[in-house]
């Protein structure tokens, strides 16, 4: 709208000493007339003047290919240049910008900002939202096998050494090697006290006695003694001799309890020596580990997982009293922590410079792809609306001090 105005006061000025100057003929003999002329004439010839002069910068005067005319459009690509280099080198430098970031406080800035919003509603909605959209993000089945490969790969890195001594101290700093030994002798007290395994017993010593292969006396004695008995004989006499044995080794003060006890306890503490067993060992973990698939157990507890998540992060209050409590907490320690801060400030700032240092270049590049995209009019248009009003006032302000000069010019020469 100003540039129109602009344009409408210059085409006025101009008209008005075009119409001045003709009207001024008839009344030529006059003093009046004459000097009134004079300004006339040298003001249409101050405004044709500067008309042309402002017109050839954009384009040809009525259409003319006069030369030195229409300068912007044959030096675009210098014009071009020249905004590119005073941007990069004059008014954007590498140096001018690194000093302005350095002079920003980033990170107290930052975290002023964070916390004044805090406590807005909109706020809290859009950290939901948030939570909510990285949550739904979450492809267990992608995921999965990333997670089975990481714990694989740390179960296989695991020692067995340093888990088999922490097993052996565990053992025995609860007495598990005790409590094995009773389980073991209540049970095996269980099933000596079936009528089928007395059967069991007796059957087995007949056996044993019917194929015991011996020589002379002892051979008679043996054979005699066999004939004797029975397999049921056997098992009445074998079955409470074995149950009062048991019986025995599970009373605290038994000599013999001490001595499995302590063979045990001599056999665990030097597991850790049995390098072949450890090596065994390992080689069976290691198999173990990787015939072991969990991508479906795994990727079922991640969907069971980002369900519940989803759930409580669709509550409101559940958001604010972990999300924003935590926020709030960070921010609280943060500003507490001037060193901590300054370790911010320089970690942006040295990104930021780093930035700058590597895409600096990319201003007067992208400045150029811009200017580039446009046509000569287009860019004639914009240089126009933003800086042809106070190019149109310059014809008008020909006009003017035309007429003024014309006037002193021709009151001089008739005076003189």
């Amino acid at each position: 709208m100003k540039d129109n105005k602009s344009k409408y006061y210059a085409k006025i000025s101009l008209g008005i000493m075009g119409g001045g100057f003709l009207a001024t003929f008839p009344f030529q003999d006059s003093i009046a007339g004459q000097v009134l002329q004079g300004g006339f004439e040298a003001g249409l010839v101050g405004g044709l003047a500067d008309w042309f002069a402002v017109t050839a910068l954009f384009r040809h005067p009525l259409g003319l290919p006069i030369p030195h005319t229409a300068l912007l459009p044959k030096n675009r690509n210098r014009m071009l240049k020249a905004i590119i280099n005073m941007l990069e080198n004059d008014w954007l430098t590498k140096e001018s910008i690194q000093n302005k970031i350095k002079d920003m406080n980033i990170s107290a800035k930052a975290v002023e900002e964070l916390e004044q919003r805090l406590d807005s509603s909109s706020f809290h909605k859009g950290v939901q939202s948030l939570v909510i959209h990285l949550l739904n993000e979450i492809d267990p089945e992608k995921l999965s096998p990333v997670l089975e490969k990481e714990l694989k790969g740390y179960l296989q890195s695991v020692e067995i050494e340093p888990v088999l001594d922490k097993m052996v101290n565990e053992v025995l700093k609860r007495e598990l090697d005790e409590k094995a030994l009773d389980y073991v002798l209540v049970e095996t007290e269980k099933w000596l006290r079936k009528e089928d395994t007395k059967n069991k017993i007796g059957t087995l010593a007949k056996q044993l006695l019917d194929n015991t292969k011996a020589d002379g006396f002892m051979k008679m004695a043996i054979q005699s003694f066999s004939q004797m008995i029975n397999a049921e004989k056997l098992g009445n006499m074998l079955q409470p001799f074995f149950l009062k044995r048991i019986v025995l080794l599970q009373e605290a003060n038994n000599p013999y309890r001490k001595a499995v006890l302590d063979k045990i306890h001599s056999e665990i503490k030097n597991v850790k020596e049995r390098r072949e067993l450890i090596a065994e060992l390992g080689e069976w973990k290691n198999t173990i580990v990787e015939e072991w698939n969990p991508t479906d157990q795994l990727s079922s507890i991640l969907v069971k997982t980002k369900e519940k998540f989803i759930k409580l992060a669709e509550d409101e209050d559940w958001i604010n009293r972990h999300i924003i409590t935590i926020l709030k907490n960070q921010i609280q320690a943060l500003k507490e922590d001037s060193s901590r801060m300054m370790k911010i400030e320089g970690w942006i700032q040295n990104q930021l410079s780093l930035m700058v240092e590597k895409y600096h270049a990319k201003i007067g590049q992208l400045v150029k792809e811009n200017l580039e995209k446009l046509d000569n009019e287009t860019l004639i248009n914009i240089i126009e609306n933003n800086v042809g009003k106070d190019l149109q006032w310059i014809r008008v302000n020909g006009a003017i001090c035309g007429f003024l000069i014309g006037i002193v010019l021709t009151s001089f020469k008739m005076v003189v």
